[in-house]
């Protein structure tokens, strides 16, 4: 049987696009290949984005904002020297893009200045961290995205 070139130019189609259609269907249904939202529930926090862009622009009208720096003994958050470092309260959120499963949250207790989170709680790679704290009842935010 003799098959034409246009013949063979469609069925070339054909497989390309069964090649194709292979790949999308294996990486929607297959679990090893799972797609993590950014957060479970977007729409709720949505609604709390003004907030959000409120507590933002505290921090930014601060004399000096937080600082966070990587040293050997972890990640260092520098709250500000003219605050009162008993009355800060909040949260700090690591979140990791690549694996929702290495998120965390921790309740801001003070001593001192500074907080430490320690090295081995952190793994290598690219960390969104937000604090959300409080100071005389005034909110402020602080976001910064970093490699650990």
């Amino acid at each position: 049987m003799k098959i034409n070139w246009g013949t063979s130019i469609v069925l070339v189609f054909i497989a390309f696009i069964s090649f194709i259609l292979y790949f999308v269907i294996r990486m929607n249904t297959e679990k090893k290949y799972e797609h993590d939202l950014v957060v479970k529930d977007y729409y709720k926090q949505e609604l709390a984005f003004q907030k959000e862009i409120d507590a933002e622009e505290n921090s930014k009208s601060l004399n000096t904002n937080i600082t966070v720096k990587k040293t050997d003994k972890g990640l260092v958050i520098s709250f500000p020297k003219d605050k009162n470092y008993t009355k800060i309260s909040g949260n700090i959120y690591l979140y990791r893009p690549s694996n929702e499963n290495l998120d965390f949250k921790i309740p801001i207790s003070l001593s001192e200045s500074e907080f430490v989170i320690k090295g081995e709680n952190m793994i290598e790679g690219r960390w969104n961290i937000t604090i959300d704290w409080k100071y005389d009842n005034t909110p402020y935010m602080y976001k910064k995205s970093l490699t650990y």
